[in-house]
């Protein structure tokens, strides 16, 4: 599976963004998914993570009730919406893919080249 991360940019506090990950191959859809961050001198991590049919969620706390993750099979793509946007969001964001339910980071084996988002206060 390649993964194709677009929809970043900059954007004021409060506001909102939608960044998506294009996939290719026929195999998308038995893949878990999971939007993942890095920001500059920090680890990078699990956002939000999503089931083969979009049925199940999970999301960080520091991002509940705000980000809201999407998949359609059909486009072979994963969406993640974002709003009320703090400055502490501000980050590269990667979509990844694993065969497996799980937040550890290794255990995604595909990843997507990242999409800058930066919220300024």
């Amino acid at each position: 599976v390649q993964l194709q991360a677009s929809g970043g940019g900059l954007v004021q506090a409060g506001g909102s963004l939608r960044i998506s990950c294009a996939a290719s191959g026929s195999t998308f859809s038995t893949y878990y998914m999971g939007w993942f961050r890095q920001a500059p001198g920090k680890e990078r991590e699990l956002v939000a993570r999503i089931n083969w049919s979009g049925s199940v969620t999970s999301y960080a706390g520091s991002v509940e009730g705000r980000f809201t993750i999407s998949r359609d099979n059909a486009k072979n793509s994963v969406h993640l919406q974002m709003n009320s946007l703090r400055p502490e969001d501000t980050a590269v964001y990667y979509c990844a893919a694993s065969s497996r339910w799980t937040v550890v980071t290794t255990l995604y084996e595909y990843w997507g080249q990242g999409t800058q988002v930066t919220v300024s206060s």
